[in-house]
């Protein structure tokens, strides 16, 4: 089957990851990654660490389409540290369903160098110019979702709040009671206590005791001693 009118367009390709694979490695486990090729475009996934036989890898690619170009290749790698990397396995996959419905999500067989089967690679493919294209087709793993509306204006009885700049619903608590009902009379008055009444003037001190003699008095000066002769 070929198809017309695709130079030029996007296909995504996501690659979900692998499962089965042929293992490289005798002791620990292996690092797979995957690369896509198409015509002179090529990509790599990043390397799954111990991914082992089932790496994932959840990556998504976007390739331009050719005219009369309708499969790509993938080859499934095993990253090393000190040497080469080891090869996996490779396969063909094909565009054509994904190229006449928009949608494609199939695992494609891998084959190592002796054509012997290597395990095997998902991929998921969306292609928008498809004549078949349906949008509703869900990605891979996403659950559906009862529609629904995240912003709406609210119900006309709810009064506007623009002291919080935003909507809300009557208060369920009474309010307080007017300011003409009052309150109670405050012990503390505005006015200033009435204290005491003030202190008599001050009237001086008592007499001293020790107060000069009269005028008319005799004085005797001290140490002075009076003889009277008869």
């Amino acid at each position: 089957m070929s198809f017309s009118g695709i130079q030029g367009q996007l296909i995504e390709i996501t690659v979900v990851g692998c499962t089965k694979l042929k293992d490289t490695e005798w002791i620990s486990r292996q690092d797979p990654y995957v690369c896509l090729e198409y015509a002179s475009t090529k990509y790599r996934t990043r390397t799954c660490t111990d991914g082992g036989k089932n790496p994932t890898f959840q990556e998504k690619f976007i390739f331009t389409l050719i005219e009369g170009l309708p499969e790509l290749n993938v080859v499934v790698w095993n990253s090393n540290t000190l040497t080469y990397d080891d090869f996996i396995g490779s396969g063909k996959v094909q565009l054509q369903k994904v190229l006449s419905q928009g949608y494609d999500d199939s695992s494609w067989p891998l084959q190592d160098k002796k054509g012997r089967h290597a395990g095997v690679v998902r991929l998921i493919m969306h292609y928008s110019n498809a004549t078949g294209y349906a949008p509703s087709a869900p990605p891979f793993g996403a659950a559906t979702l009862p529609q629904v509306t995240l912003f709406s204006a609210p119900p006309s009885t709810v009064p506007y709040n623009s002291s919080v700049n935003g909507y809300s619903a009557p208060s369920p608590y009474p309010s307080y009671p007017p300011t003409s009902a009052g309150y109670p009379p405050s012990p503390y008055h505005s006015q200033p206590a009435t204290y005491p009444p003030s202190y008599p003037p001050f009237s001086g001190y008592p007499p001293s005791p020790y107060s000069p003699p009269p005028q008319n008095a005799h004085y005797y000066p001290p140490g002075k001693i009076l003889f009277v002769l008869a």
